[in-house]
């Protein structure tokens, strides 16, 4: 009975640890994943800001030449 203790509190003990560990994972990679979506609006402000849009909008737009 106590060595079936003594593994149970060691199976706890690794698994506290594994849950520590991929907690810092999920931490990191959120942070990583926030920092790169702010990357992308600002490269996307960017964009928008040095070239014109390439689309007309609609209210200004020619029917086809068939019609």
């Amino acid at each position: 009975m106590n060595e079936r203790l003594t593994e149970l509190e060691v199976r706890v003990a690794f698994q506290d640890q594994t849950i520590q560990d991929l907690n810092e994972v999920v931490t990191d990679q959120q942070r990583q994943i926030d920092r790169l979506t702010q990357e992308l609006e600002a490269v996307k402000a960017r964009l928008s800001g040095l070239a014109p849009s390439m689309v007309i909008p609609q209210e200004e737009e020619k029917p086809p030449p068939h019609y």
